[in-house]
């Protein structure tokens, strides 16, 4: 098993925010929005937990975004702002398996992923291989 809490304010944007523009010529370009360093923050954070060896079995997710307190928000109260919570798994497993956490994201058999409005913000990670 591995479990590890990143102290961080999480990043907001994910792989799944595109924009769209039309150049002079009438070609619509689809382009990412303002993720790469998204991606960047995130992928610096997971190296220092790299396991030793990459999970090979099916495994269980669990992923807790904790996003720091505004306004009349409380600590532990669900967050239902952007990013949607499909997006940010997406994002978070793709990182993960670029760097070797698990052979292939697919192993991924069980995925809880949970937002929260928090007194400490960061993202709290737990991996459980199946036996």
């Amino acid at each position: 098993m591995t479990e590890f809490f990143m102290a961080m304010i999480p990043p907001t944007s994910t792989h799944q925010q595109q924009g769209h523009t039309v150049d002079k010529h009438g070609n619509h370009l689809i382009y990412k929005r303002g993720n790469g360093d998204a991606e960047s923050k995130l992928a610096a954070y997971l190296t220092k937990y790299i396991p030793e060896r990459p999970y090979t079995g099916a495994i269980r997710v669990v992923a807790t975004w904790c996003y720091p307190l505004k306004g009349k928000h409380y600590d532990g109260e669900p967050y239902i702002n952007k990013p949607d919570v499909d997006n940010i798994c997406k994002s978070l497993y793709d990182i993960m398996s670029k760097l070797k956490y698990w052979n292939d994201d697919k192993q991924i058999y069980s995925s809880t992923t949970e937002q929260f409005w928090a007194k400490i913000p960061g993202i709290y990670i737990k991996i459980e291989e199946f036996k």
